[in-house]
């Protein structure tokens, strides 16, 4: 019996230490020499502090930034264990809302987003990734056209020419990948962050 259970164990351990320890730290040093800044979860810094990631969202509520989509994200309420509250771009519980197109509930938080936005911006339509959540509830990109429909917004709010900001769009807009793979897309920390180097006249 021992000799047909050596084997097995044999291999279990050989296995075990292959593909659960050796393979994953080989791949991890890898990926930490050739690719470290990706790595590390591709972390922004801002004056030796970090800011944020390029993969994450943030919140920007401020009229002088640019906004990202809703979020549908939530944590743990402090006050009660067993319920939860709304925690924009929680990326400890990344999720979408799961409310379908049926839902009430959804369809007034998208009126009242869009009546917020049209309200931002009269008489423009609305971009739809600004009053719709992504699947992940973690997007940190934004389409052209929703970035350059807060333009005026942020503009007037930094006392800056609507041409200049509209021009920070333009430079921060991001190509599809190889030409042909996704959609054109704006990172929204990127370009609040160069919003914030750009100052005011």
């Amino acid at each position: 019996m021992l000799n047909q259970l050596r084997p097995a164990l044999v291999l279990l351990i050989a296995l075990t230490a292959l593909t659960g320890l050796a393979y994953p730290l080989a791949m991890t040093g890898l990926a930490g020499a050739i690719f470290p800044a990706k790595a590390a979860g591709s972390l922004i810094e801002r004056d030796g502090r970090i800011v944020g990631s390029s993969l994450i969202g943030q919140s920007f509520t401020s009229e002088r930034y640019f906004q990202g989509r809703p979020s549908a994200t939530s944590a743990v309420d402090p006050a009660d264990a067993t319920k939860t509250v709304s925690a924009p771009y929680n990326a400890a519980n990344s999720s979408g809302s799961n409310l379908g197109p049926t839902s009430a509930a959804l369809a007034e938080r998208v009126k009242a987003d869009l009546a917020s936005r049209q309200a931002e911006n009269p008489g423009k339509p609305v971009p739809v990734d600004l009053v719709t959540a992504s699947g992940s509830g973690l997007d940190p990109d934004i389409s052209p056209d929703a970035a350059l429909f807060q333009v005026p917004r942020v503009a007037r709010a930094r006392s800056l020419s609507e041409d200049r900001v509209r021009a920070l769009v333009e430079a921060g807009t991001q190509g599809r990948l190889l030409g042909i793979l996704g959609e054109p897309r704006v990172n929204v920390l990127a370009l609040n962050l160069a919003l914030d180097d750009l100052g005011t006249q």
